[in-house]
């Protein structure tokens, strides 16, 4: 009875404490690729926060399976929010604008931000179209929202598939303290706005 009480109790406590942790609140992430470039590296390790409310310029992760029609079941992306519902969204002379702000983007190179990104002009309309995601999208559906990775010219993202849905995001992205430099963590963990 006594090591039950000592040793087994204790035991069961921590698992399922463990256990509601990591289902309901946070879980480890590991990065796969360079689209997210300079901010977070391949194979980095980082932590998803389930219930983090999602903002402007929070770094997620989502199930891109049904977003991208290339990604298969189980495959998990981890991309930037540029556009959330209602915002239009739009992409000229090599800025970027939300709701016709130009959004500040100086967590990435001026090059990371404009190398590869096709027609240097676009809005989501042009985009939807030339690349079949939608008819007449103008502005970021109820209930999606509109992600790009941080390095442009490598990464598959809104700008070739549309939007992933709010149903589809498991969490978002924070770098521990332990991990990458001070400005990698500000430019994910520091940067969000309503």
């Amino acid at each position: 009875m006594k090591f039950i009480k000592e040793i087994v109790i204790p035991v069961v406590i921590g698992l399922l404490l463990a256990f509601g942790l990591k289902t309901f609140i946070l879980s480890p992430v590991r990065v796969d690729g360079p689209s997210m470039e300079p901010n977070l590296t391949n194979n980095e390790r980082v932590w998803m926060f389930k219930q983090a409310k999602i903002k402007h310029l929070s770094v997620i992760v989502f199930d891109a399976h049904g977003a991208d029609p290339e990604a298969t079941a189980g495959t998990d992306y981890v991309k930037r929010v540029i556009g959330l519902p209602g915002d239009t969204v739009s992409f000229v002379n090599n800025k970027l604008y939300v709701n016709d702000k130009v959004v500040d983007q100086s967590f990435i190179s001026n090059s990371e931000a404009t190398t590869g990104t096709g027609n240097h002009n676009w809005t989501l309309q042009t985009l939807a179209k030339q690349y079949g995601w939608g008819k007449h999208v103008t502005v970021v559906p109820k209930g999606e929202y509109f992600v790009l990775g941080d390095h442009r010219s490598v990464s598959n993202d809104g700008r070739y598939w549309g939007f992933v849905k709010k149903s589809k995001v498991a969490g978002v992205v924070k770098v521990p303290f332990w991990a990458g430099t001070k400005t990698q963590r500000a430019n994910v963990n520091g940067l969000g706005y309503e």
